[in-house]
């Protein structure tokens, strides 16, 4: 190898390990900062995140489990700004909630722009809720919502077949009108879904469950209603719910925060294959509601 071939390769060479070095770098620092800096000793309060529509509570599930597991975390705060989403991972992170509260860390829900149905139903499993006063939370009820395009159909000439082995396995079907025995079937499918969010909210809040059936028909409130209806503890936003954790935490001062790692690189959704039917066509949702802007 010629001289400036040799210079050449130790020039890659050293290139290389200084990206290797730097990446390492990076990760490391995006595992240990916090708000407050490098992550050091001493209590910390957990910040789990549930944003969006909830559709699958494994991550945030596995966040809790992680900080009831970690000695440094003290106590948990659950920040929440989700119109709400399918009823089962739902229910997952409420039970998460609970699991960590028995292990004996206090866990303080705080609302951002919207904490509605979904949002709000795995709010009550915690301590204390904190809503800012123009928070949009409440929207207590399940809904299931098919189209009837049978008359489409006809009109430009679509014969839709199905073939099937039980009775109602096609219910909901789209290209005909629903029958009253299957109407009879999804109703009372939705009314113990219903029940089931109203009995939570009732433990969680601490609530006669008549209290709860009074305002727990589908409508929308203000932080400050809620606050009225006993559906919030306190008006407050994200630090006050801080406040609020390090007390219930015995911490002193300004608890030290613990946000979820982010990662580099986002996770690939797989594609579905064309003409696939979307998941939850025909799940139980948690109905979402559009935010009003100012």
């Amino acid at each position: 190898m010629t001289p400036r071939g040799r210079v050449a390769l130790i020039a890659v060479g050293v290139t290389v390990g200084i990206l290797v070095l730097f990446i390492g770098t990076v990760l490391i620092l995006m595992n240990a900062v916090s708000d407050e800096g490098l992550a050091s000793g001493g209590p910390r309060v957990a910040v789990v995140e549930i944003e969006g529509i909830i559709v699958d509570g494994s991550s945030a599930v596995r966040e809790l489990r992680e900080h009831l597991e970690n000695p440094a975390v003290k106590a948990v705060i659950l920040r929440v700004n989700s119109p709400g989403g399918v009823v089962a991972p739902t229910q997952e992170i409420f039970a998460a909630i609970q699991r960590v509260r028995k292990g004996g860390k206090p866990v303080i829900a705080s609302f951002g722009a919207v904490a509605a149905s979904g949002g709000y139903y795995v709010a009550t499993a915690a301590d204390r809720i904190y809503a800012n006063p123009g928070t949009l939370t409440g929207s207590i009820g399940v809904v299931m919502q098919m189209a009837n395009i049978e008359g489409l159909l006809k009109k430009v000439g679509v014969d839709y077949v199905v073939v099937k082995a039980g009775s109602y396995k096609d219910i909901g079907n789209f290209a005909r009108t629903m029958t009253p025995e299957e109407r009879k079937i999804l109703q009372a499918l939705l009314d113990d879904v219903y029940s089931q969010f109203v009995d939570a909210v009732a433990e969680g809040r601490g609530l006669d469950r008549k209290q709860v059936l009074a305002f727990a028909d589908g409508r929308i409130y203000s932080g400050q209603q809620a606050q009225a209806l006993k559906m919030v503890d306190d008006l407050g936003g994200f630090e006050d719910a801080v406040e609020a954790a390090g007390k219930l935490a015995n911490i002193s001062g300004r608890p030290k925060l613990l946000y979820p790692r982010k990662t580099l690189l986002r996770e690939r959704t797989p594609r579905k294959s064309p003409g696939a039917a979307p998941t939850s066509a025909l799940l139980p949702a948690l109905p979402g509601i559009r935010t009003p802007s100012t």
